[in-house]
């Protein structure tokens, strides 16, 4: 298969590392290849551990590849962890010529990304909310509008230099190029949400295993995101603790019989708990593990309802809360995240790609399919993902020539 036509994901997540492979078709995205391996070189979404990420990646590369019938150079791979921040910024220019070019589109959101941001920090994300051109609010896309002034809304993302360099890092010692890095509740929006739960208002909530990454919608562009340090490792730890099991059956338990809610168990069920050290099995009332469950995801999404109440973006989520990610599989999660939330919700499924899709058909896939479909949109520009640019002076060079184009 030619390089251009496949497009690939990579999800470094906290338990797993996923690679989803697809083509591009006159419909959009075939999926044609999956590989999952399990994840021991990160911690909350940020890479710990350089030679077991290396490791991990070339695991679920090889599986992927095999599937795909294919070779693998580049990847569009995710970003988390709570080092991630988000915040609006606003940028205005007057327009040259009375018309609206591409140029101009440029030069603004040049201006609104023109915000002191740390060393330490990178941009990850610019992501334009709306364009006013002259007063004229709402506006989608102004190329070719007559106007003498424009200005951009925007939301930046960024994140933390060195976690960005070791993702690359990571995958460079892979034998992979980076196409781009994409925060993980982005690139899972496009997979889940529908158009209309876009435009009226809608919270994605990205229940993974090391973060809760949380992506507000409104208008039909992104309003706020965070990622919480909190996830389904730390329910894991809760069952091991409280059941006293080790790490591996705690997490074979938590999928299996794991639940939000303890009214939804009857009393009578039953669950055998592997001991710690070869002693016996052991046999415990499943309401046992519900009550150790559901304080902990309860104390999850209550925070996510923080983070909702502080963004004052609440009363605009009018289609609810959709929750994906591995964890929001757990039995009673849509019972207890309405309750808490007081919103109506649902559990995000991956739709919009063909092919494979009933093998990708959960919310665990969510963010690798949605690099998939932000891959098939940026596969017109050519980019490769860079951290800083070393040379400052070819960066002042670039800039100049800018300035004589705008000149002319």
């Amino acid at each position: 298969m030619a390089k251009s036509e496949l497009i690939v994901g990579l999800d470094l997540g906290t338990t797993k590392t996923c690679v989803v492979v697809g083509e591009l078709s006159p419909e959009g995205v075939d999926v044609v290849g999956i590989g999952t391996s399990p994840s021991t070189g990160l911690r909350r979404g940020v890479v710990v551990n350089i030679e077991q990420t290396v490791q991990s990646i070339k695991k679920a590369l090889e599986e992927a590849e095999l599937m795909a019938g294919c070779e693998i150079r580049s990847v569009y791979a995710g970003i988390a962890g709570s080092h991630i921040k988000g915040f609006n910024s606003h940028g205005v220019i007057a327009v040259k010529g009375g018309e609206v070019g591409q140029r101009d589109v440029e030069r603004v959101i040049d201006a609104a990304k023109a915000v002191a941001i740390p060393m330490d920090r990178e941009v990850i994300h610019i992501l334009p909310q709306e364009f006013i051109v002259d007063d004229q609010r709402g506006i989608a896309d102004p190329l070719g509008m007559a106007g003498v002034r424009l200005e951009v809304k925007v939301h930046i993302v960024t994140g933390a230099v060195t976690s960005a360099q070791n993702i690359v890092r990571s995958c460079h010692r892979a034998g992979l190029d980076v196409s781009d890095i994409v925060l993980e509740a982005l690139a899972s929006s496009k997979a889940i949400l529908t158009e209309e739960e876009r435009e009226i208002g809608v919270a994605l909530v990205d229940l993974g295993g090391g973060t809760t990454d949380l992506a507000i919608f409104s208008n039909d562009s992104i309003k706020h995101t965070s990622v919480l340090a909190l996830g389904g490792t730390n329910l894991t730890n809760d069952i091991a603790f409280g059941l006293r099991t080790p790490m591996l059956s705690a997490e074979k338990i938590k999928i299996r019989f794991g639940c939000a809610l303890s009214d939804l168990i009857r009393e009578e069920e039953i669950i055998e708990v592997m001991s710690v050290g070869g002693r016996e099995p052991r046999r415990l009332s499943r309401h046992i593990l519900a009550e150790i469950c559901e304080p902990r995801i309860e104390e999850m999404l209550a925070l996510v309802d923080q983070e909702l109440i502080r963004s004052g973006l609440k009363n605009m989520i009018g289609a609810g809360v959709v929750l994906t990610g591995g964890t929001s599989l757990i039995e009673g999660m849509q019972e207890l995240a309405e309750q808490i939330f007081n919103l109506p919700t649902r559990i995000g499924y991956p739709t919009r790609v063909g092919g494979l899709r009933d093998v990708v058909n959960s919310p665990m896939y969510a963010t690798a399919v949605g690099l998939l479909l932000y891959g098939a949109e940026k596969e017109g520009v050519e980019k490769r993902f860079r951290i800083r640019d070393e040379n400052v002076f070819n960066r002042i060079l670039g800039r100049m020539k800018k300035w004589f184009v705008d000149v002319k």
